[in-house]
Protein backbone atom coordinates (compact mmCIF):
# COMPACT_ATOMS: atom_id res chain seq x y z
CA UNK A 1 0.00 0.00 0.00
CA UNK A 2 1.20 3.50 -0.70
CA UNK A 3 1.07 6.46 1.63
CA UNK A 4 -2.05 7.56 -0.71
CA UNK A 5 -4.11 4.74 -0.32
CA UNK A 6 -3.61 4.66 3.73
CA UNK A 7 -3.75 8.38 4.70
CA UNK A 8 -6.39 11.44 3.45
CA UNK A 9 -4.62 13.93 1.54
CA UNK A 10 -5.60 17.62 2.08
CA UNK A 11 -6.35 17.61 -1.79
CA UNK A 12 -9.06 15.42 -1.60
CA UNK A 13 -11.27 17.47 0.45
CA UNK A 14 -10.60 20.72 -1.09
CA UNK A 15 -12.59 23.63 0.22
CA UNK A 16 -15.24 21.46 2.02
CA UNK A 17 -15.85 22.49 5.23
CA UNK A 18 -17.02 20.57 8.41
CA UNK A 19 -19.11 22.28 11.10
CA UNK A 20 -16.70 23.37 13.67
CA UNK A 21 -19.18 22.15 16.60
CA UNK A 22 -18.82 18.38 15.01
CA UNK A 23 -15.11 18.89 15.36
CA UNK A 24 -15.38 20.44 18.82
CA UNK A 25 -17.52 17.35 20.37
CA UNK A 26 -14.54 15.25 19.43
CA UNK A 27 -11.84 17.07 20.64
CA UNK A 28 -13.67 18.19 24.11
CA UNK A 29 -15.76 15.86 24.92
CA UNK A 30 -15.52 12.20 23.24
CA UNK A 31 -11.78 11.92 23.01
CA UNK A 32 -11.14 13.20 26.71
CA UNK A 33 -14.06 10.71 27.69
CA UNK A 34 -12.09 7.59 26.16
CA UNK A 35 -8.53 8.81 27.32
CA UNK A 36 -9.08 9.69 30.50
CA UNK A 37 -6.19 11.31 32.53
CA UNK A 38 -3.72 9.92 30.07
CA UNK A 39 -5.47 12.56 27.20
CA UNK A 40 -2.59 15.31 26.68
CA UNK A 41 0.16 12.47 26.72
CA UNK A 42 -1.46 10.51 23.97
CA UNK A 43 -2.31 13.21 22.01
CA UNK A 44 0.97 14.18 21.99
CA UNK A 45 2.25 11.20 20.62
CA UNK A 46 -0.33 10.99 18.16
CA UNK A 47 0.65 14.16 16.56
CA UNK A 48 4.08 12.99 16.44
CA UNK A 49 2.81 9.83 14.61
CA UNK A 50 0.94 11.91 12.59
CA UNK A 51 3.84 14.03 11.60
CA UNK A 52 5.67 10.66 10.76
CA UNK A 53 2.38 9.98 8.09
CA UNK A 54 2.81 13.71 6.97
CA UNK A 55 6.79 14.58 6.85
CA UNK A 56 7.04 18.08 5.87
CA UNK A 57 10.45 19.76 4.88
CA UNK A 58 10.34 23.23 6.17
CA UNK A 59 8.74 25.32 8.79
CA UNK A 60 6.92 27.30 6.26
CA UNK A 61 5.19 23.72 5.28
CA UNK A 62 3.96 23.23 9.03
CA UNK A 63 2.63 26.73 8.70
CA UNK A 64 1.01 25.66 5.65
CA UNK A 65 -0.18 22.13 6.82
CA UNK A 66 -1.84 23.47 10.06
CA UNK A 67 -3.80 25.99 7.99
CA UNK A 68 -4.89 22.96 5.99
CA UNK A 69 -6.06 21.08 8.64
CA UNK A 70 -7.98 23.67 10.24
CA UNK A 71 -5.42 23.99 13.36
CA UNK A 72 -5.25 27.56 13.45
CA UNK A 73 -2.88 30.49 12.19
CA UNK A 74 0.80 29.21 13.13
CA UNK A 75 3.67 31.69 12.76
CA UNK A 76 7.15 30.75 13.64
CA UNK A 77 7.89 33.69 16.22
CA UNK A 78 11.48 33.26 17.16
CA UNK A 79 14.45 30.98 15.80
CA UNK A 80 17.34 30.28 18.14
CA UNK A 81 20.28 27.36 17.88
CA UNK A 82 18.45 25.03 20.08
CA UNK A 83 15.18 26.61 20.25
CA UNK A 84 12.13 27.68 18.29
CA UNK A 85 9.10 29.41 19.18
CA UNK A 86 5.55 29.27 17.24
CA UNK A 87 2.33 31.07 18.22
CA UNK A 88 -1.27 29.59 17.06
CA UNK A 89 -4.28 31.44 17.22
CA UNK A 90 -7.97 31.23 15.10
CA UNK A 91 -11.43 31.88 16.06
CA UNK A 92 -11.85 28.47 17.43
CA UNK A 93 -8.43 28.71 19.77
CA UNK A 94 -9.89 31.84 20.96
CA UNK A 95 -13.58 29.99 22.13
CA UNK A 96 -12.04 27.16 23.04
CA UNK A 97 -9.65 28.81 25.80
CA UNK A 98 -12.27 31.11 26.68
CA UNK A 99 -15.03 28.26 26.94
CA UNK A 100 -12.46 25.63 28.97
CA UNK A 101 -10.21 27.78 31.31
CA UNK A 102 -7.41 25.85 32.73
CA UNK A 103 -8.38 22.40 30.79
CA UNK A 104 -7.64 23.22 27.28
CA UNK A 105 -5.26 21.56 25.35
CA UNK A 106 -3.15 21.76 22.75
CA UNK A 107 -0.85 18.21 23.16
CA UNK A 108 -1.09 16.92 19.34
CA UNK A 109 -0.33 20.27 17.86
CA UNK A 110 2.83 20.26 20.14
CA UNK A 111 3.67 16.77 19.22
CA UNK A 112 3.01 17.03 15.44
CA UNK A 113 5.30 20.21 15.72
CA UNK A 114 8.50 18.39 17.71
CA UNK A 115 8.63 15.40 15.17
CA UNK A 116 8.40 18.16 11.99
CA UNK A 117 11.67 19.99 13.50
CA UNK A 118 13.05 16.76 14.53
CA UNK A 119 12.89 15.04 11.13
CA UNK A 120 13.76 18.88 9.72
CA UNK A 121 16.89 19.49 11.71
CA UNK A 122 18.27 15.91 12.36
CA UNK A 123 17.50 16.57 16.76
CA UNK A 124 15.76 15.17 18.79
CA UNK A 125 13.29 17.77 19.55
CA UNK A 126 10.39 18.22 21.90
CA UNK A 127 7.88 20.62 22.07
CA UNK A 128 5.95 22.52 25.25
CA UNK A 129 2.65 24.47 25.32
CA UNK A 130 2.02 27.51 27.02
CA UNK A 131 -1.74 28.78 26.78
CA UNK A 132 -2.11 32.63 26.31
CA UNK A 133 -5.32 33.65 28.58
CA UNK A 134 -5.05 37.54 27.97
CA UNK A 135 -6.74 39.73 24.89
CA UNK A 136 -5.14 37.85 22.38
CA UNK A 137 -6.07 34.52 22.92
CA UNK A 138 -3.29 31.93 21.71
CA UNK A 139 -1.60 28.37 21.92
CA UNK A 140 2.26 28.72 22.51
CA UNK A 141 4.67 26.17 21.16
CA UNK A 142 8.03 26.04 22.45
CA UNK A 143 9.93 23.64 20.67
CA UNK A 144 13.72 22.93 22.07
CA UNK A 145 16.56 20.22 21.14
CA UNK A 146 19.70 19.65 22.09
CA UNK A 147 22.32 19.65 18.94
CA UNK A 148 24.55 17.01 20.55
CA UNK A 149 21.40 14.61 20.76
CA UNK A 150 21.07 13.44 16.88
CA UNK A 151 17.77 11.80 16.02
CA UNK A 152 17.41 8.22 14.98
CA UNK A 153 15.27 6.65 11.92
Amino acid sequence: MTKNETCPQPEQYGDVTVPAFGYELFRNQLIPELLGKETASILYWAGRKLARQYPLESEEKIVAFFEQAGWGSLELTEKGKSQMVFECHSVLIESRIKDHPGSVQFTMEAGFIAEQIQKIHGFVAEAYTEVRTGRNKKAVFIVKWDAKDAARD
